[in-house]
């Protein structure tokens, strides 16, 4: 009998051989790992890229998914997503997905498992019948720095110092001391385990995709290390299933490591922005369906399978290995007051979008100038998303250090530094609607506050004049009483937009 922590897999599996999951299928994965019918049925039925099927129901011989976050809305994606569906054959399903982690080459379209950058019909359809490349075979990872905790040139107490030292934070989102988080786990009596949370899904977030497909060795060689600092026995990465491409990457890379090192378990998501949220997370690599508990996931009695687990984002850990080779990294960086270096996803009306590693704390103005070329030619800054969808709008004449802590006072925050610029060209109040529609889709529907706030939020954003009172009422409630961030954070939206805009919220 297969552990449970292994359906999810399996459900990828059969999904992958037969194009969807039919009742009778799922009845004999029931019967494999020896849970309820319902058990196998309610976990797939919660991930949006299980395709549940009829017994007699034919598959679609591929799928194509066209992104519809903001950056790529507005560059097309609903006329493409149209065009796609008249013109591709009627076997391949096309359906609107959240963001893809493409937004720098908007509008993005995942044709079967292939991702499509700037895509258009023909790079679509030439997608579809070429299938995913391979990759090339990855050279093996140095892990230089590691060797030196190996080999006793570094001990587990300089490590956390080290981290101390930089005040390098959780860069997922809550920005949380990343040292401090390491000693606590490392404090709860073992076996412990470190998870890689890669299931960056916030629109306007890529980051976590370019420092995979750039420097993926440098990441895992980050995990290996905080494996070894707080003496964990295995290490899990939950990657989401957006990308393909860099799953058969990783896959290579991991088998390039040493025999008898930690073992290093790779793992797909399956559509559900919520497991980017710790404890979600665990959840579905338990095999369950993602909903978020109410403790701290570092907790022993709450972490993965019930052991005190260590979950970093997958840029924090890339940057380990760089801060433990050169402990001043960060020193004479900064700027408008802060410290060190951030890493902002830049998308939307820019020349230059990307990744850009810049001085933290730079205002956007100076964020677009000095690393985007400024503007994209005939657009102006009128407004910016400093955290994606659920940072909040800021107008051009604000414009706060883009560092954590500094955006809260103007009602918003800066997450994962998923930076999106908006024009004159952009209806602010198209683009909230937008947002809004994907906190409520996205609601994991545990509670109350969070599953009908957002579906309640997004009709009334639809209508033609808001309810003010009753927009304030929901929010105050949903902050108050959801459980985890999304519910609490998604009012960001329409709150920030009738703070700063209200021109756009008749």
């Amino acid at each position: 009998m297969p552990p449970r922590n292994l359906l999810i897999e399996r459900l990828h599996q059969l999904q992958d051989r037969l194009g969807g999951l039919r009742r009778r299928d799922l009845a004999a994965l029931a019967a494999e790992f020896r849970l309820a019918p319902s058990e196998v049925f309610e976990t797939a039925s919660f991930y949006a890229h299980f395709r549940m099927l009829d017994d007699d129901e034919t598959a679609p011989t591929a799928t194509v998914r066209v992104c519809n976050g903001p950056s790529c809305a507005m560059r097309g994606a609903a006329a493409l997503h149209g065009g796609l569906r008249a013109g591709l054959a009627p076997d391949i399903a096309v359906e609107e997905a959240p963001c893809m982690g493409l937004c720098d080459h908007a509008p993005a379209v995942l044709a079967g498992k292939v991702p499509v950058r700037t895509a258009d019909f023909a790079k679509v359809s030439e997608a579809l019948k070429q299938g995913p490349s391979p990759s090339p075979a990855p050279s093996p990872a140095a892990c230089r720095t590691l060797a030196r905790c190996l080999d006793g040139s570094l001990s587990r107490d300089a490590v956390m110092a080290a981290l101390d030292g930089s005040g390098l934070r959780g860069m997922g989102g809550a920005g949380f001391p990343t040292g401090r988080k390491w000693r606590s786990v490392a404090a709860q009596a073992g076996p412990r385990l470190v998870v890689v949370n890669a299931d960056e899904g916030e629109p306007g977030t890529f980051k976590d995709r370019h420092f995979l497909d750039t420097a993926p060795d440098q990441v895992l060689e980050g995990a290996l290390i905080a494996a070894w600092t707080v003496q964990a026995d295995s290490i899990h990465i939950y990657l989401r299933d957006e990308y393909p491409d860099l799953h058969q990457r990783l896959a290579g890379l991991i088998a390039t490591l040493p025999a008898g090192g930690t073992p290093i378990h790779l793992r797909r998501g399956a559509g559900a922005y919520v497991c980017g949220e710790e404890s979600a997370l665990i959840e579905s690599l338990e095999g369950k369906r993602a909903l978020p508990r109410q403790r701290p996931p570092y907790v022993a009695e709450v972490g993965l399978f019930g052991r005190p687990t260590l979950v970093n984002n997958v840029e924090t850990l890339y940057w380990v290995p760089a801060i433990l080779g050169n402990p001043g990294i960060f020193d004479g960086q900064g700027r408008n007051g802060q410290k060190g270096l951030h890493t902002y996803s830049v998308s939307g009306r820019v020349a230059r979008p990307g990744v850009k590693i810049a001085p933290n704390g730079l205002t956007v103005t100076e964020l677009i100038d000095e690393f985007c070329g400024g503007m994209e030619p005939g657009h102006r800054l009128v407004a910016y998303l400093p955290g994606g969808a659920s940072g909040g709008f800021l107008p051009a004449s604000l414009q706060p250090p883009l560092a954590f802590g500094t955006i809260e006072p103007h009602g918003g925050f800066i997450g994962s530094a998923a930076v999106i610029v908006l024009s004159q060209a952009d209806d602010l109040r198209v683009v909230a609607q937008n947002l809004t529609r994907f906190f409520a889709h996205e609601s994991c529907g545990q509670c109350t506050p969070c599953r009908l706030g957002t579906a309640q939020a997004a009709e009334l954003l639809d209508r033609p004049v808001w309810d003010r009172d009753l927009l304030d009422d929901l929010s105050h409630v949903m902050r108050q009483a959801s459980i985890c961030g999304l519910g609490q954070a998604a009012p960001n939206v329409w709150q920030s937009l009738l703070r700063h805009f209200p021109e756009f919220a008749p």
